[in-house]
C-alpha cells in the first residue's frame, strides 16, 4: 500500500472519530442497538455497547474496503 493512500485511510477514519466524538451523543440509535448490554441495579450499573460496537466496525471495514479496491 502506498504511503498516501495510508494517510488518506488515517484522515478519514480521524475525521470520522471526531464526529462520532463531537455528534455521538446525538445519534438516537447508537447505544440502544440489540446486543448493547445494559445492567442496573440498585448500587451498581454496567453498559457495554456490544451491538453499536459491532456496527461501527462494520461501517470502518466496509470503508477500509472501499479504499483498498
Amino acid at each position: 500500500m502506498h504511503p498516501g493512500k495510508v494517510l488518506i485511510a488515517v484522515g478519514l477514519l480521524l475525521v470520522v472519530a471526531g464526529l462520532f466524538f463531537t455528534y455521538g451523543g446525538r445519534i438516537p440509535f447508537l447505544g440502544k442497538l440489540p446486543g448493547d448490554i445494559r445492567v442496573e441495579k440498585e448500587n451498581f450499573s454496567f453498559y457495554f455497547p456490544l451491538g453499536s460496537c459491532l456496527a461501527i466496525s462494520a461501517l470502518i471495514s466496509f470503508i477500509l474496503w472501499l479504499f483498498r479496491r
